[in-house]
């Protein structure tokens, strides 16, 4: 049997390496820790040093960007004040222009008081017959217009009531010949309507009588597929060959602007003419025909002109 024993350098190196390495000094931890903090610390400072930088450079531009800001503001107020005085300017345009038109009305009714006395005076007649003013014509005591510009059936009602008149009524025979005598080979609304009651009536509410002879074929068919919105063809137009058809009264009638027109019947106007009666008894009949060729002549030069200077 062989002798144990072990080498005393196995025993110590063995011993060494179980207890593991002594412990590090405090210098060591210190170098250890160094290095991180003050990269730390470099990074703060550099923080900082651009917070800084940052409000400076927004400190100098905000007054700059003010600036701007208060010229753009300064121009566009000072453009609403052009378009305010440029509004300004065409209302005082168009409000003198209201005043040359009134002046200009009242003129065309004079010169038409002295037509009318003109007319007296040279067919030796009474003033009990009537006038009418420029344009429309004269019929057993009425006053007739026939306009050519394209309407509905509501604006030609509307049109005719500020004339102080109505929608023609077709009450005789002779009426009736009168009126299409002068709407040949054109179409003309008249006062006739179903809208209201849904019986056939004229504008000023009396009843209508039905002739049929007075209609086209067929007519009045109240035909609901015009394509015209809402309602059927509540108001009656004399058409070309004179005799009545129905349409839907926002039409503008059947054929072009340039062939519709409204008939416009205007009762008695001036009936009694008193302007006349006073130039008849202080002047004579050579200085009224001077007078009225005088206002006829500022009548036909007298325009007053509507210029609206509209500014993008």
């Amino acid at each position: 049997m062989m002798p144990d024993y072990r080498d005393d350098s196995e025993q110590d190196s063995s011993a060494l390496w179980i207890e593991g390495r002594p412990p590090a000094s405090g210098v060591s931890r210190l170098k250890r820790w160094l290095f991180p903090a003050l990269t730390a610390a470099a990074v703060l400072v550099l923080i900082i040093a651009l917070g800084v930088s940052c409000e400076h450079t927004h400190s100098c531009f905000c007054p700059l960007w003010g600036l701007r800001c208060s010229g753009k503001t300064a121009e566009d107020v000072q453009q609403l004040q052009l378009a305010v005085q440029n509004n300004k300017d065409q209302l005082t345009s168009v409000v003198e222009a209201l005043k040359q038109l009134s002046a200009l009305d009242a003129l065309s009714r004079s010169v038409a008081a002295l037509k009318c006395s003109l007319e007296h005076i040279i067919n030796n007649s009474s003033a009990a017959a009537g006038c009418c003013p420029m344009d429309w014509d004269l019929f057993s005591s009425s006053c007739y217009f026939f306009s050519k510009v394209s309407l509905s059936w509501e604006e030609s009602r509307d049109w005719c009531e500020k004339q102080g008149s109505h929608l023609v009524v077709l009450s005789t025979d002779a009426e009736w010949d009168f009126v299409t005598h002068r709407t040949v080979s054109q179409t003309f609304w008249i006062g006739l309507t179903d809208g209201r009651t849904g019986k056939w009536e004229w504008v000023n509410q009396t009843p209508y009588v039905m002739e049929r002879r007075r209609w086209r074929p067929g007519q009045p068919d109240n035909w609901s597929g015009h394509g015209l919105g809402p309602g059927d063809e509540d108001c009656a137009h004399l058409y070309k060959d004179g005799r009545l058809n129905d349409l839907h009264c926002s039409t503008r009638c059947a054929t072009s602007a340039r062939d519709t027109a409204s008939a416009a019947e205007q009762r008695h106007l001036w009936p009694d003419c008193p302007v006349q009666n006073m130039f008849v008894s202080v002047v004579s009949t050579s200085e009224l025909l001077s007078l009225i060729f005088i206002l006829v002549l500022i009548n036909s030069t007298y325009r007053p002109k509507l210029t609206l200077n509209v500014s993008h």
